[in-house]
């Protein structure tokens, strides 16, 4: 039993509440069921009402594991709720198409959703937490790997698409010097607006900035080790309220407003402007990779030579020049590429590279750069098995015991806990174990 992922449903139709179940001094109401149904319902049609009691199952679960965060001294600070939080929102304004899209859709400012969520999030945090603490042993064995496979019934074995695993040297085309100094002097009176004539910094950064932050007026939270190092090394040297100059990094000139300073991370507000890169910088840096491509294809160079020398994209030179999902793994669906590499890469045989080709490297700002693709290698559709799936069936059978070890864990504590469940919920084949527990304690 992982903690379910929070998927939000704005409009629903109002009932009557009541409680449905309540762990120590946490209650849970039938209308908080109900829109965590509606939201998975919104991806799954088809999800059956049954669905409920899972749902269910996992705020209790969820619960008992905040409850034992309290006992454990396990702690989740204000300021990561605060940028979970953020982070959630700006993927709902996403989602809906912006910030005016949400607040109608939801019926609520984007400052009335921070408070209605907050707690919810702190809790969601803090079962993860704890979840984290008691599963951080919990290891699998290569022979468990290979018996949790075996287990599962061959006519149930599921087929799987063609996979690719791809490279790229990827080289940013230079700015055009004049263009470069525009968008720098823009950036100055914004600069100008905010320190002399009293603009909000917030304001102009809904109007000016060039990423996905301007939607929250610029804001968003940092820290020193997963930041650009010119972008921090400005930033933590601001207090409270403080606007930094202008200053460049890779993806363009900031300015950067203090908002509060948490040890190591901080939250701040930005403004960044990003020169357009011309037409002519991109034919230079095709020409260019034209050249490296020749050496590629000779043999003169290796891909992860090319990589080392050539490509200006760090992230890349860390893992090789290959693209791996989230997971760490290098096979990759068609449809996990993005569109343009899934239309180069359909057409190539295992060892070519691709002509160099202009891309869209950065969905919120829309900057292009240019790359040459490698194809390293394909798999062809196939039924799941251990030679070419393993870091897949690795990763379930580790989830699954992962589970077992979580469920077992609650279910030798429940006892331990004050829990109600209301009747309507007594032949939930998940909540089994609990009744006994909660029994002629009717949650009203």
């Amino acid at each position: 039993m992982m903690m379910a992922a929070f998927a939000p449903c704005f409009a629903q139709t109002q009932v009557a509440d009541k409680i449905v179940g309540v762990v120590g001094n946490k209650i849970i109401l039938q209308s908080d069921v109900n829109q965590q149904f509606q939201g998975e319902k919104q991806s799954n049609p088809n999800l059956p009402d049954s669905a409920k009691c899972t749902i269910l199952y996992t705020m209790l679960a969820q619960q008992i594991l905040v409850e034992q965060a309290g006992r454990d001294s396990v702690i989740v600070s204000d300021e990561e709720v605060t940028s979970n939080l953020d982070n959630r929102i700006r993927a709902w304004m996403q989602d809906a198409g912006g910030k005016e899209r949400l607040e109608e859709a939801s019926g609520r400012t984007i400052y009335q959703l921070k408070d209605d969520y907050r707690e919810f999030f702190k809790d969601k945090l803090t079962a993860e937490r704890m979840q984290g603490q008691l599963m951080k042993d919990v290891k699998i064995t290569p022979q468990e790997v290979e018996a949790f496979f075996n287990k599962i019934p061959k006519d149930s074995l599921p087929p799987f698409p063609a996979s690719v695993s791809v490279g790229q040297i990827v080289i940013k085309p230079k700015y055009d010097p004049e263009i470069e100094q525009l968008a720098k002097e823009k950036l100055e009176g914004i600069r100008k607006e905010i320190v002399e004539n009293g603009k909000s910094f917030a304001t102009m950064a809904g109007i000016y900035g060039m990423d996905g932050t301007k939607d929250m007026g610029g804001e968003m939270d940092i820290n020193r080790k997963e930041f650009d190092q010119q972008f921090v090394a400005a930033a933590y040297r601001l207090q409270p309220g403080e606007i930094s100059p202008v200053i460049k990094t890779k993806f363009g000139f900031h300015i950067i407003q203090m908002v509060r300073r948490m040890g190591e991370e901080a939250k701040v507000r930005h403004i960044v402007i990003v020169p357009e890169i011309t037409n002519v910088d991109l034919q230079k840096t095709l020409k260019r990779l034209d050249s490296i491509r020749a050496d590629l294809v000779s043999g003169k160079i290796s891909f992860a030579e090319g990589v080392g020398k050539y490509s200006t994209d760090e992230q890349a030179k860390m893992t090789g020049g290959m693209v791996y999902d989230q997971m760490g793994n290098a096979n990759l669906g068609i449809d996990q590429l993005d569109p343009d590499m899934a239309r180069s890469v359909g057409d190539m045989k295992v060892g070519e590279y691709s002509q160099p080709q202009i891309y869209t490297d950065n969905p919120y700002t829309k900057t292009r750069s240019c790359r040459i693709l490698y194809l390293k290698g394909r798999t062809d559709p196939h039924i799941l098995n251990l030679k070419d799936d393993y870091s897949k069936i690795q990763q379930k059978a580790l989830e699954f015991k992962q589970n077992e070890f979580l469920a077992k864990w609650i279910s030798e504590r429940i006892s331990s806990y004050y829990i109600k469940i209301d009747p309507e919920y007594k032949d939930c084949v998940e909540l089994k174990g609990w009744m006994p527990v909660a029994k002629n304690t009717s949650a009203q």
